[in-house]
């Protein structure tokens, strides 16, 4: 956890915050997790003995990512992710974050110890992320950025975002698990036998939902006369991408390069 603290500062470059506003430079992994009284020797007891019951390790801390759009003022994003902080977790449990600007998209990692002050354990359920992407996206307008926290379902994306590490990777071309992924997916089509994926179903049910409830706002909208708006709602349904899993996207991208290169290849000489 120490390592992974170094890692969004950096390992020394950037500057951490930390929950009592102090601004931490340099790597302080280690020094930060001793200030929070994590016994990390307990917690390798607990994991070795989670093992042995089958049953998954103790967090230490919870690893969250804020991010915005290309163009976002940076620190707009900082400061909206303080806020947050300040009023979801400020005396309870402790926390540091930093912003990242090395990207397009300006973002904040923020490490959150799991276990409170008062020695309650925080557990993240689907209502918890969608609470916090809200509360982000306030302090956002308050701060004068246009921001909401539509579910990426609701936008009529299916693909998920990437994990910071393996998304650097892949910008540079050099990520081992994007790699991975397209050797396996190339194989199956080599093979003929391309594998419908469990979660496929899941995300046309998803789809299907999305879709009737955008439907219903346009019929809302059309009854009470705004019928361009109501217009605007269904062209954006209509629009929505068809959904498809990751490996659906891969095998679609490999097939596309396969075609520019045989069309590539079948031009006259001159």
């Amino acid at each position: 956890m120490g390592r992974h603290l170094d890692y969004i500062g950096r390992y020394g470059k950037l500057e951490l915050e930390s929950d009592d506003g102090e601004r931490l430079s340099g790597r302080i992994g280690k020094a930060l997790l001793d200030d929070w009284d994590l016994d990390i020797d307990d917690v390798r007891r607990q994991a070795t003995l989670a093992a042995t019951k089958g049953r998954k390790p103790p967090k230490l801390v919870h690893k969250l990512m804020f991010s915005m759009p290309p163009e976002t003022p940076p620190d707009k994003v900082l400061g909206a992710v303080r806020n947050f902080a300040r009023e979801e977790f400020w005396g309870q449990h402790r926390y540091a974050f930093a912003l990242h600007t090395d990207e397009a998209h300006p973002h904040v990692h923020l490490v959150l110890k799991a276990v409170s002050e008062q020695g309650v354990r925080l557990n993240i359920k689907k209502v918890t992320l969608r609470h916090w992407r809200s509360e982000f996206a306030r302090n956002l307008r308050l701060l004068g950025v246009e921001a909401n926290a539509t579910e990426r379902a609701v936008r009529g994306e299916t693909m998920k975002s990437k994990k910071d590490g393996i998304y650097r990777a892949s910008q540079r071309g050099d990520s081992t698990y994007v790699r991975s992924q397209a050797e396996a997916v190339a194989a199956e089509l080599l093979k003929g036998n391309t594998r419908v994926e469990p979660g496929k179903r899941t995300l046309i049910e998803t789809r299907h939902q999305v879709e009737t409830g955008w439907r219903s706002v346009a019929n809302l909208l059309a009854k009470d006369g705004y019928r361009d708006l109501a217009r605007d709602v269904e062209r954006f349904v209509e629009r929505m991408p068809a959904p498809k899993t990751d490996r659906e996207l891969i095998a679609a991208g490999l097939m596309d390069r396969a075609r520019e290169q045989r069309s590539r290849e079948s031009q006259p000489v001159r």
